[in-house]
């Protein structure tokens, strides 16, 4: 080819090496002004059409007359418990951080306030919040409103968890200037550290801070588990039971995050020493859901028998490697290795799940009927409870090994993988600025009795779009 070919063509292919990125980066640019336009349409139909008094339930009819949390709800009853009202709150906060734009801040504010009004005077949360009086149900005893007499904090589903790291997060975000929300979360932590047993364990709820208890490690319990040792009252000792170590850790984590005070780093170790402490000794290194105060497996309500526990195990492990990681000690990885051992080798289902309950001492996976009698026949058990769970073993001991090497958690998704679900999330919005689920037939947090096929408006599919719009447009300012 003579010379002066050759110098077009790479002309040629310089420019189009110069084109394509020019290309990516208009295309970029593009779908991050789409992902802000959907955030803010998304943003503003649920603040200026869904919200009550600031916050939020799980569920809504489209034409927003119906509401559903655990059961139908009133316009003047917000949910605590996630994907309520907190859920909501961190949504928008996330979307503060990616945008800088103050119209998100202020939802946030919205949603903050409406939970310390629900503050209880004993400082945590109870599952909802009544800004009128109910036609069933209890009106809390609340700090703000001394409408009522319930005053039972409740670490069940998160519940105190998801309002503290909400409202803590924030007052970071206000700057620390909103008098009430600083004053709460600061009252919300005190009561938290005041309810943690001097083993570092946590009771389902208080209502004044815990008596101290001698300071045991877990052992079986030398009495007939099946027909004795039940006490009615089991909320008032340790537990474990749907995965309270890992939201009450993660509250912690965010506390120390945000304030800086050694006391929250201190709670969150003993938690991790509680952790320690409640692994079962061997051939079942695993953990229970509940716990007298001799460090016993105990019952909980009529379907939660004292026994090794697929589900919260894999809790706690998750739970240790994040306590390890954030105090820097690897003390908190060392029930980590037999507990992946035991599980992996002796409990997994032929369909690869795991039980909710292995019996102690036989290791049978146990279950009950409708009748709620022990069984170790899964054909007949009652339908509103995981009696048996994903295993998430694998990714459990890859967390393990790295954090035993000192590296980071995972960072962010892929840019391909977050793209697509961007891309998805703003082609399901429609013109009104919802996104509008059909029901399959699966199972939905409060178990709402909505037919195949019925349309409804999310709080948690809002929450994970806009907290994944978030993601994307923060990632393109990079």
């Amino acid at each position: 080819m003579p010379r002066s070919g050759l110098l077009w063509l790479n002309l040629f292919l310089l420019g189009a090496l110069c084109v394509e990125p020019l290309r990516a980066q208009q295309n970029d640019s593009a779908l991050r002004d789409e992902a802000l336009q959907a955030l803010k349409r998304a943003a503003s139909f649920y603040r200026a059409k869904v919200a009550s008094h600031g916050g939020y339930v799980y569920y809504y009819s489209v034409d927003l007359t119906e509401r559903w949390g655990e059961g139908e709800a009133s316009p003047d009853t917000i949910f605590v418990q996630p994907p309520g009202t907190p859920t909501v709150g961190m949504a928008y906060l996330r979307a503060h951080a990616a945008t800088g734009d103050r119209f998100y801040l202020d939802a946030a504010r919205e949603a903050a306030e409406a939970l310390v009004d629900g503050q209880l005077e004993s400082g945590g949360w109870t599952q909802v919040i009544h800004f009128a009086r109910p036609r069933r149900g209890r009106m809390g005893k609340y700090r703000k409103r001394r409408v009522g007499s319930w005053n039972v904090s409740s670490l069940d589903d998160g519940q105190t968890q998801a309002a503290l790291a909400m409202l803590i997060r924030a007052d970071q975000a206000l700057g620390f200037q909103h008098a009430e929300i600083h004053e709460a979360a600061a009252y919300g932590l005190d009561a938290l550290l005041k309810a943690q047993f001097a083993n570092g364990g946590f009771p389902q709820g208080w209502r004044a801070p815990v008596q101290p208890q001698p300071v045991r490690k877990a052992r079986l319990p030398d009495y007939d588990w099946k027909t004795e040792g039940r006490v009615k009252n089991y909320w008032d000792y340790y537990t474990l039971n749907d995965n309270v170590a890992g939201t009450v850790c993660e509250t912690l984590i965010v506390a120390h995050q945000v304030y800086k005070d050694k006391k929250h780093l201190a709670a969150l170790a003993r938690l991790g020493d509680f952790l320690i402490l409640a692994q079962m000794p061997d051939p079942q290194p695993g953990w229970c859901q509940q716990y007298n105060y001799e460090m016993v497996p105990m019952w909980a309500r009529k379907f939660e028998p004292p026994a090794i526990t697929g589900w919260e195990s894999q809790d706690v492990m998750e739970t240790l490697i994040k306590i390890a990681r954030h105090t820097g000690r690897k003390k908190y990885l060392e029930p980590i290795a037999p507990a992946l051992e035991y599980f992996t080798r002796k409990c997994l289902l032929p369909d690869g799940k795991i039980a909710r309950y292995y019996e102690l001492k036989t290791n049978k996976p146990l279950y009950m009927d409708k009748s709620y009698r022990l069984t170790y026949d899964d054909s007949s058990v009652p339908g509103h409870y995981g009696w048996k769970q994903p295993a998430r073993f694998e990714r459990i001991r890859k967390a393990y090994e790295a954090a035993l090497k000192g590296q980071s958690a995972p960072g962010p998704r892929a840019a391909r993988e977050l793209e697509a679900a961007v891309r998805r999330i703003i082609k399901e919005l429609d013109k009104d600025g919802r996104w509008i689920t059909t029901h399959a037939g699966e199972n939905l947090v409060g178990r709402p009795k909505f037919k195949r096929g019925f349309r409804y408006i999310s709080s948690d599919v809002f929450s994970r779009n806009i907290e994944t719009l978030s993601e994307y447009i923060a990632s393109q300012r990079r």
